[in-house]
């Protein structure tokens, strides 16, 4: 089936038709006459009843010389939702087919034009909110996780005959020390899959944005730091407790990337009904973050309040940074009482140290380490390192069967990254999830 689907918009409409008829249909869009593969040809575009729709660049991609593998034709028009609408619903009364979201990313996979990997790199690279991001998700693009699957599937593989060359001639016929020297290799290759685990993890917040909230207890100038970051007064500031209600979300770009901060309502024992509801919300919104900015006034002993704030820190287990404000005041509060050193700020004066320290968290130098794109990704890892954590227990107890079975499961885990399993319904739902057009 020919499918088609508008792929950007803009100034300058692209539309894409993939499929057998690609080729039939445009010409009959475009009255005729040839199309030389990959040359713009400017095109008057006709209904069947011969009504001008536009004039647009035609660009015809050769079976498999194309993104989907497939004939596919792009027609260059103008922007606008009229003049594009109109020749997609032109092109659907000659025969073709709405795609589907992803669905030609979908047919790009299916025809061995691109892996998995780089399929969801291509959708993370249009949802990604900083530059860093793209550089990173372009070196997935270029296949460097495909790479990475590939040169750990040839490990595994060693490992996997030498452990069938002990099975079928037993240890008698066999250096000393040929487990362990399955076991040193196996060992590096599961610290390989943890390092891109725990980079990955780190690094997810670049796709979409670092989420980092901002709590303690009412009145220590947490809406005071969060107009600071943003350098603009989005939050009421009043020395009255409590002003802030529910949670305040907006972002900033900290060096290419995107953070987004959330101003919490101030968390203590109360019983104002809207309050508690709002103190739910901080604590919600605390949890959900990545990075928690814990705030403790400076010009005051510390309270049970305090001590609170304190508790609830230690229930997380994620990044916290520690913020002494109004330090322009007398010091009241006792440092050496918060679990790590505090950052010594001011709101209303000075929020360097602040700024730097969210810098060094959430920006990450560009380094030679690769990262998973997509949570699929992330899991089909962790359990192969679930299997192979497992054979490095069994090739311990000398049960070589367990063993193979074991790393036989993680490399289907590993190939899974990057190459499709052929069920309809879970490349459905995979690529459903892309934008329309792709």
């Amino acid at each position: 089936m020919t499918i088609v689907a508008r792929a950007a918009s803009g100034a300058i409409s692209i539309i894409r038709l993939s499929g057998v008829r690609a080729l039939e249909l445009a010409r009959t869009l475009s009255g005729g006459g040839e199309l030389s593969p990959r040359h713009a040809h400017l095109k008057k575009l006709h209904s069947k009843s011969g009504e001008l729709l536009d004039e647009a660049l035609v660009i015809y991609f050769k079976a498999p010389a194309s993104f989907t593998g497939e004939d596919v034709v792009e027609f260059h028009t103008h922007g606008g939702e009229a003049a594009s609408s109109a020749i997609i619903d032109e092109l659907l009364a000659l025969g073709a087919r709405a795609a589907n979201p992803g669905e030609f990313s979908k047919r790009a996979v299916l025809n061995g034009k691109m892996d998995l990997a780089k399929a969801e790199s291509i959708a993370a690279m249009i949802e990604a909110r900083s530059g860093l991001a793209a550089k990173m998700l372009a070196r997935t693009l270029c296949g460097e996780l495909g790479e990475f699957c590939s040169s750990l599937r040839k490990e595994l593989i060693y490992i996997l005959a030498h452990c069938e060359a002990c099975i079928d001639y037993g240890d008698d016929d066999l250096p000393s020390d040929v487990l362990e020297g399955i076991l040193e290799r196996l060992d590096a290759s599961i610290a390989r899959l943890e390092s891109i685990v725990s980079i990955s993890e780190q690094r997810k917040g670049l796709i979409d944005g670092f989420k980092i909230a901002i709590i303690g207890k009412p009145n220590v100038g947490k809406s005071s730091i969060l107009n600071a970051l943003l350098a603009y007064d989005r939050a009421i500031v009043s020395n009255k407790a409590g002003t802030t209600r529910d949670t305040i979300e907006e972002s900033v770009n900290f060096d290419g990337v995107l953070v987004r901060f959330v101003d919490t309502a101030g968390i203590r024992t109360s019983t104002d009904e809207i309050e508690k509801i709002g103190i739910e919300y901080s604590k919600k919104a605390a949890n959900d973050a990545d990075i928690i900015i814990a705030v403790f006034d400076a010009s005051k002993d510390k309270s049970k309040e305090d001590d609170e704030i304190i508790k609830l820190l230690a229930s997380y287990e994620k990044t916290k940074i520690l913020v002494l404000n109004k330090c322009d005041l007398n010091l009241e509060f006792p440092t050496n009482s918060l679990p790590t050193e505090p950052i010594k700020i001011s709101a209303k004066d000075d929020i360097t140290g602040l700024k730097k320290e969210i810098k060094k968290l959430a920006s990450f130098e560009q380094s030679g380490e690769l990262m998973l794109t997509s949570n699929r990704q992330t899991k089909l890892v962790k359990a192969a390192l679930k299997e192979l954590k497992e054979a490095v227990f069994k090739l311990n107890e000398s049960e070589l069967e367990i063993f193979a079975f074991h790393i036989n499961a993680a490399l289907k885990n590993i190939a899974a990254i990057t190459e499709p399993a052929y069920n309809s319904d879970i490349l459905d739902a995979m690529f459903g999830s892309f934008c329309l057009g792709k």
